[in-house]
């Protein structure tokens, strides 16, 4: 182009000339533009705001009010007034089980303190009896009676409830409870008579029945496989409309604690079919991303792309059970070992080792990502072997493995994930709800020190993220941030200050580092210029505020691409009721006397 020309051009465009050139284009004008609040953006280049302009539900705009309102609102645009609150990006679930936390929800609530009433072997009991009292349609429907969450570590007795204890509820219909872990439960005999269980019946691989002292008899307790096999029993009753139902109020309980992108970390057919019709039918409240497990689902089709707020992520593996439950598989021996085991037990894998080589070198081969839930340190040994292994064969793969839960990693393995670019999914909650158990009966207090160890993964220069589990416990958000920040037990004990991290790091392994970890990073887990407007409004400035009042911070409205899918009502209790679910299918009446609970 001649100078003569240039100069013209400029001409015209300075006159108006050229106005319909794309670069003179009006700014666009914005759906709703947030402020009057502090805006924490998790976004180093722009730690903060003013306001936040939206458009179509993206993000438009981060910046000072007064060049946002000049720039992009107009006669229809929203003035959200955050009215002195805190604004943050969606928290991003780094790992927990949607489907299941249907189930917590809409089941007896039997957690300990400050979740639930389950202190003690009497308690469960009457929360199992009130909650029959209101759920006789559910009891009908599916034909057992079911509670979550149970703790021996945190109940009088120190102990798991038994067949017997179960017995006391009915012995006409089966009854199950499901331990806080997930992986452990209890049934009464009638289930137990109902899932053929008997003296007779061996021990599956991967999981235990506990037995009667002295006998074979079963004792009600189920670990692992086990007791997924008894689970198995009870979802056997659950048709279409309970799956979806499951599936529905799980993402709702995610969606009020501020999650606006959710997990189902392990899912199956039933659940898996579940959270697709209930996308199909345009019920999801926020983002859902499943993991089929790699060995039940021969042909999970992964998807980087969201349909009515559904994907596929990848798959998932299970090589051991729970340190809290005592299932985690371990290099040196548990602190006190369950009741009739040897002083050296270890616990033990739930798959053996060619199964997870060859799963993991499976997700490899066919590009997919790989979640592996390894708690015990020698599970993360196998783990790291195997993807070893699968990037000699399979070096240009790029496909994030995420270790689940890593609780009791080593410091050498913590360097080797580094080495592998495997992503740390951690879980600093146990220092809450476990720590002192950690200390007293799991690990004892010099390994306690080091549960899900996010200092020595810091040290590294890692990314990493930070989960709830649930229905391990609750999806609680600020707990989350409580724990990984002070690392303090429920005794007040701070456990392994070398892994306390600051505040903002913490919000960003809730938001930036887990949006990362699903492929994710691009749209979400910051405020940003084009990622979507996924907010959560805090009632307090988590920056701000003192470290021991975090966990009682209230998320007051949850913000999906700009529109709302929860808001806390003014006297809103904490979910602790026999039922958390209100006003669903679930919610009915039953009659009241123990060992007397029948149906017409």
């Amino acid at each position: 182009m001649s100078r003569r020309v240039l100069t013209a051009l400029v001409l015209m465009i300075a006159t108006g000339l050229v106005s319909g050139c794309a670069f003179m284009r009006p700014p666009a004008i914005a759906d709703s533009i947030y402020t009057g609040g502090t805006i924490i953006t998790v976004n180093d280049a722009q730690p903060s705001a003013e306001a936040v302009a939206v458009k179509d539900g993206k993000i438009l705009a981060v910046g000072p009010l007064g060049s946002i309102e000049q720039a992009h609102k107009g006669e229809t645009t929203r003035i959200i007034d955050l009215d002195g609150n805190t604004l943050l990006p969606g928290f991003v679930d780094s790992h927990s089980h949607a489907y299941m936390i249907g189930l917590q929800a809409s089941t007896a609530n039997l957690l300990p303190p400050p979740d639930g009433g389950g202190k003690n072997i009497e308690s469960l009991l009457d929360l199992l009896e009130e909650w029959a009292d209101n759920s006789e349609s559910a009891v009908r429907k599916v034909g057992w009676i079911a509670g979550f969450g149970y703790d021996d570590s945190q109940l009088a007795e120190q102990r798991h409830p038994t067949r017997d204890d179960l017995d006391k509820i009915s012995t006409k219909l089966p009854v199950i409870i499901i331990h806080q872990s997930g992986h452990l439960g209890v049934a009464n005999s009638k289930a137990l008579e109902l899932a053929g269980v008997t003296a007779a019946t061996p021990d599956p691989e991967g999981g235990v029945f506990r037995r009667r002292e002295g006998s074979k008899e079963p004792n009600g307790v189920a670990e692992e496989y086990a007791f997924f096999y008894l689970m198995s029993k009870l979802a056997a009753n659950f048709d279409d409309g309970v799956n979806d139902t499951l599936v529905e109020e799980g993402t709702k309980l995610l969606a009020s604690f501020g999650y606006t992108t959710g997990q189902e970390g392990r899912a199956m057919g039933a659940a898996l079919a579940a959270m697709q019709r209930t996308a199909d039918a345009g019920k999801l409240a926020i983002d859902l991303v499943a993991y089929p497990d790699v060995l039940e689902v021969e042909n999970p089709q992964p998807s980087p792309v969201y349909k009515n707020r559904y994907r596929i992520g990848g798959v998932k593996l299970t090589i051991d059970g729970s340190p809290q439950g005592k299932t985690a598989w371990l290099t040196k021996p548990y602190r006190v070992p369950p009741d009739g085991q040897r002083p050296d037990y270890r616990g033990y894998p739930a798959i053996d080792a060619q199964t997870t080589i060859d799963a993991v070198e499976k997700a490899f081969a066919r590009g997919w990502q790989i979640l592996v839930h390894a708690n015990g340190d020698a599970a993360s040994d196998r783990f790291i072997e195997a993807v070893r292994l699968a990037k000699e064969k399979y070096p240009r793969v790029n496909n994030r493995p995420v270790l689940i839960h890593g609780q009791v990693l080593r410091r050498d393995q913590v360097e080797e994930l580094r080495e592998l670019d495997i992503f740390p999914s951690l879980f600093p909650m146990h220092t809450f709800y476990w720590g002192d158990w950690h200390r007293r009966s799991v690990l004892g207090p010099e390994r306690a020190e080091n549960i899900s160890p996010t200092g020595w993964v810091l040290k590294q220069g890692m990314r990493f993220g930070t989960h709830h589990d649930a229905p391990v416990a609750l999806p609680d958000s600020m707990r989350v941030l409580s724990a990984t920040v002070t690392r303090k037990t429920r005794s007040g004990r701070v456990l392994g200050p070398e892994h306390r991290v600051p505040v903002a790091t913490a919000l960003k392994a809730m938001t930036l580092w887990p949006a990362w970890q699903h492929f994710e990073e691009e749209t979400k887990g910051s405020i940003e210029v084009g990622k979507l407007a996924d907010f959560v409004i805090l009632s307090e400035n988590p920056l701000s505020i003192a470290e021991d009042r975090l966990a009682g911070i209230k998320v007051l409205e949850a913000i999906k691409e700009d529109q709302s899918i929860y808001r806390r009502q003014a006297e809103e209790a904490p979910l602790s009721g026999p039922s958390m679910v209100a006003n669903t299918r679930f919610a009915m009446q039953a009659p009241k006397n123990r060992s007397q609970v029948s149906l017409p």
